[in-house]
């Protein structure tokens, strides 16, 4: 008499019929780290599978991505010089537009994200132009930068843009500057709440992208503040956002659930480095049956609310539901 619940469970099509949360490829933005050179692939110690790598590589590897279905991709770049203002992500020529150009002419049919920020460029490793004053990001300033960013990205060819610098205003900013040069319907994904957060280090490592001075508390999210963090994606959505996200993902899903029943927008997550270092590090010791756990942390992701999620882990779950 006290079966109800049970008795959706007992038969395996029974449990597939009632499901609630589904996770598909189509899920899935594949980050990709591009530097100069030729030839060049190289593992990350601290992020095993994930690889700089040259634009060659970078070409070969999406061709692996379609053949998996996975079709939409985050670049990063990583530039030979590195310099106070970031100027290769300020010129046509540099790593990120070189790469978006030849992303799209070598593969067309690929999405392309573009991170847009300056941690990658420049020689401090913060997000924007120093303000010496405060030894902080100078906001303003690092807007003016960030719109010229934004251009020379849409310019080779971009499909998406995704500020992470966490300025005030970039929202506006950029949507303001696309929309006067004509990419009126170039969408924004907006990293609207981005903790400064511990789970960062083993990108930092990918994307030598170490603070010299600091850290980052005094622009991005502190990881306590649960209302700051849904008035920042709502304020986003107001200033001309397409897709809001949350990152990290694994700590914050309160904050995915939060978010989620306050707006209608499309909700990403970042499912992080040190997250992803985590699991990979877990399996490594035998201590979980990491398949599993991986399809288990997904689903999670979903089911608070996420409709795409942002991951290195992207090959290996294209695989898995290839096999369901």
């Amino acid at each position: 008499m006290f079966q109800r619940f049970r008795r959706n469970r007992l038969n395996p099509h029974l449990r597939a019929l009632v499901r609630e949360t589904h996770v598909s490829v189509n899920d899935f933005i594949y980050p990709l780290f591009v530097r100069g050179g030729e030839g060049i692939k190289t593992e990350v110690s601290s992020m095993p599978g994930v690889y700089q790598m040259s634009l060659d590589e970078i070409l070969k590897e999406c061709e692996v991505l379609k053949n998996l279905g996975i079709y939409s991709i985050i670049l990063f770049g990583i530039p030979d010089v590195k310099d106070s203002i970031g100027s290769d992500a300020l010129h046509n020529h540099g790593i990120i537009a070189t790469a978006i150009r030849e992303v799209k002419k070598a593969h067309p049919e690929m999405f392309v994200v573009s991170d847009l920020c300056f941690c990658e460029y420049t020689d401090h490793g913060h997000c924007g132009i120093i303000d010496h004053t405060h030894e902080t990001v100078d906001n303003d300033a690092t807007l003016d930068i960030s719109a010229k960013q934004a251009l020379i990205h849409a310019k080779a060819g971009v499909d998406m843009i995704a500020p992470s610098g966490m300025m005030d205003g970039i929202i506006e900013t950029l949507r303001s500057a696309l929309d006067e040069e004509g990419y009126e319907n170039l969408p924004i994904m907006a990293y609207s709440t981005k903790f400064a957060s511990g789970y960062y280090g083993p990108f930092r490592d990918v994307a030598e992208s170490v603070p010299s001075f600091g850290d980052r508390s005094s622009y991005q999210m502190d990881p306590a503040n649960r209302r700051e963090a849904i008035a920042e994606s709502v304020e986003d959505e107001i200033q001309g956002a397409d897709i809001l996200m949350v990152k990290p993902a694994l700590a914050y899903l309160d904050i995915v659930r939060d978010i989620r029943e306050n707006t209608s927008l499309p909700l990403a997550v970042y499912n992080v480095s040190g997250e992803y270092a985590m699991l990979k590090n877990a399996a490594s010791a035998g201590l979980i049956d990491y398949d599993r756990v991986l399809m288990e942390t997904m689903v999670g992701f979903k089911r608070a609310g996420a409709d795409i999620i942002i991951s290195y882990h992207t090959k290996e779950v294209a695989k898995l539901l290839s096999t369901l």
